[in-house]
C-alpha cells in the first residue's frame, strides 16, 4: 500500500495572538508542525504533503530541512479547499491520510489502526468521545449505530449538539474516491466554506462504510488554537516523558517540575534528577548520576557516577566519569572534563579541555585552555583569552598550581608542576617546577591617617 500523508497547516491561529503562524508555536521545543510530522514520517511507504498559507514564507524557511513537498493554499476557504489543493500530487490508487499541523501529540499507533480500516469500500474515521463536545463536528448515526454524516457546530440542530461523539478531522480514504467526492464538495453552510466533513455524507450516498477508531486518550487529538491548550498540550507531553524516564528506573524527585525539550539517547541505571531540570537536544546520561535542582543540560554527555550540584548550566559539553560540578557552575560549548575533575561554585569553563583529576572549584574563568591532570586552579583565576579581536590559547601542563586571583594572558603556557604565586598577572610562558609571580613589591606607611568626614 502506497500512502500519502496531507498535513492541512494553512491557519492563522487568530487566537494565539501572535506574529507566529499557529503551527510554528512550539511544545518542548519543536513546532507544532514538526510534531506531526515526526509522528507521520515513521509510517512505511509514505509520502508527505504540507498545505500551508498564512505566513508561507516563514513556515517554509524555519521547517525547509523537512524531507516534504509543500502546496500552498493562497485563499484559506476550509479544509475540503485545503485537501482539493492536493488532487494532482497522490494517485488513485494511494491510501490518502488527512492530518492537522496543530494537533501535535496524535500517536502513532492510533494512525496505523485508521489506516488499517481504509478499503475501496470504506473510509476511515477517527473519532472521540467528549465530555463537552462543544466546538466539535458531530458524528451522526443512524439506529444501528452507523455514521451517516458529521454535522459541524454552527450548522447542528439543537438535539444534534447534544451527541458527545466529536470528528477529529483525522480520516483515510483511497485516493481515487478522495478526488471524486471533493470535486462535488459546495460552500452551502453557516460558514460560507468547503468543509472535508462532507465527503462522509457523500461516502454514504455511495453506499461506502464508515468505519470509525478512536485515540487512546483525548489529547492525543486536541488542537492548539490558544496559550492555554497550548500550556495544556505542554504540561501533557511533559507528563509523558517524565513517565516512560520512570519506568525505565529514573528517580524524579517531582515529575511535574521536570522537562525533556529532546531526547536521550543513551541512558544509565540509577539516575536522580531533581526538580525544575530542564534537558534539551540529544544528551546521554550514565549510571549513577545525580542531577541537582534547576539545573540545565543541552546535547551534553554526561558519564557514570558524575554529581551535577544545583543550578548548573552544561551545555554542549563532555563531563567525564566521577566528576563533580556545580553549584552555581556554567560549561560552555566545547568543554571537555576527563575523569574525576572537580569544577566548582561560580565556576566558567568555555572550548576546553580539563584532564584527569583536576580541580577549579572557585570563581573562575578558564577558557580556550588546555588544562593537565592534577592541576589545581585557585579561586578568581582567569585566563584572558581574546584581546578584542583574536582569542588565544593557554596550556597549563600536569600538576600545576595556579595561585588564587591570577590572570594568565593568553598565548601562555604554565610548565609541568608549575606554581603561580596568587595575585599575578602572567604574560611569558612560566617554567616546569618552579614558582613563577608577578607583584608589586608591598609598602606599608607608618603615621598614615585615615580621611575623616569634614563637617558641613
Amino acid at each position: 500500500m502506497k500512502l500519502t500523508t496531507i498535513i492541512l497547516a494553512a491557519g492563522k491561529g487568530t487566537r494565539m495572538c501572535s506574529q507566529i503562524p499557529k503551527v510554528l508555536h512550539q511544545i518542548a521545543n519543536r513546532s507544532l508542525l514538526q510534531h506531526v510530522y515526526d509522528m507521520s514520517s515513521q509510517l512505511e511507504n509514505n509520502t508527505i504533503k504540507i498545505v500551508y498559507g498564512h505566513g508561507a514564507d516563514l513556515v517554509r524557511d524555519t521547517l525547509k530541512d523537512l524531507e516534504v513537498s509543500w502546496i500552498e493554499q493562497k485563499q484559506q476557504l476550509g479544509t475540503g479547499h485545503a485537501v482539493q489543493q492536493t488532487c494532482d500530487q497522490f494517485s488513485d490508487s494511494d491510501t490518502v491520510l488527512i492530518l492537522y499541523g496543530d494537533v501535535p501529540l496524535l500517536k502513532l499507533t492510533t494512525v496505523k489502526a485508521l489506516i488499517k480500516n481504509v478499503s475501496e469500500q470504506s473510509i476511515a474515521l477517527l473519532t472521540v468521545n467528549l465530555d463537552d463536545a462543544t466546538g466539535y463536528g458531530r458524528i451522526v448515526r443512524d439506529a444501528l449505530g452507523q455514521v451517516t454524516k458529521i454535522v459541524e457546530q454552527k450548522d447542528a440542530t439543537a438535539a444534534e449538539q447534544l451527541i458527545k461523539e466529536g470528528n477529529t478531522g483525522i480520516m483515510a480514504v483511497q485516493g481515487k474516491l478522495l478526488k471524486q467526492w471533493l470535486s462535488q464538495l459546495g460552500n452551502n453552510n453557516a460558514q460560507g466554506e468547503y468543509y472535508l466533513t462532507d465527503i462522509i455524507e457523500m461516502a454514504v450516498a455511495d453506499v461506502m462504510t464508515i468505519i470509525t477508531s478512536q485515540p487512546s486518550s483525548v489529547d492525543e487529538v486536541l488542537g492548539v488554537n490558544n496559550r492555554i491548550q497550548l500550556s495544556h498540550l505542554e504540561r501533557v507531553y511533559q507528563t509523558e516523558q517524565a513517565n516512560i524516564l520512570m519506568e525505565q528506573g529514573v528517580t524524579l524527585m517531582d515529575p511535574a517540575r521536570f522537562d525533556l525539550r529532546g531526547t536521550i539517547e543513551s541512558l544509565g541505571t540509577d539516575i536522580i534528577i531533581d526538580v525544575n531540570v530542564i534537558l534539551e537536544g540529544k544528551n546521554s546520561i550514565g549510571n549513577n548520576v545525580r542531577i541537582g535542582a534547576n539545573t540545565y543540560i543541552n546535547n551534553s554527555i554526561i558519564a557514570d557516577n558524575v554529581v551535577i550540584l544545583a543550578n548548573c548550566i552544561i551545555d554542549n559539553a563532555i563531563v567525564g566519569l566521577g566528576s563533580k560540578i556545580g553549584p552555581f557552575a556554567r560549561l560552555r560549548p566545547e568543554t571537555v572534563l576527563a575523569e574525576q575533575v572537580h569544577i566548582g561554585n561560580f565556576v566558567e569553563i568555555k572550548k576546553s579541555t580539563i584532564a584527569t583529576a583536576s580541580k577549579i572549584n572557585h570563581l573562575s574563568y578558564i577558557g580556550d585552555a588546555t588544562v593537565g591532570s592534577h592541576v589545581n586552579i585557585g579561586a578568581g583565576t582567569i585566563t584572558c583569552n581574546y584581546d578584542g579581536v583574536n582569542k588565544f590559547r593557554t596550556i597549563i601542563e600536569d600538576g600545576a598550581f595556579i595561585g588564587s586571583d591570577s590572570q594568565l594572558v593568553a598565548p601562555v603556557t604554565i610548565g609541568k608542576n608549575a606554581t603561580i604565586g596568587a595575585g599575578s598577572t602572567i604574560t611569558k610562558d612560566s617554567p616546569e617546577h618552579q614558582l613563577t609571580l608577578s607583584r608589586v613589591k608591598q609598602v606599608s606607611i607608618s603615621g598614615w591617617q585615615r580621611p575623616v568626614k569634614q563637617e558641613k
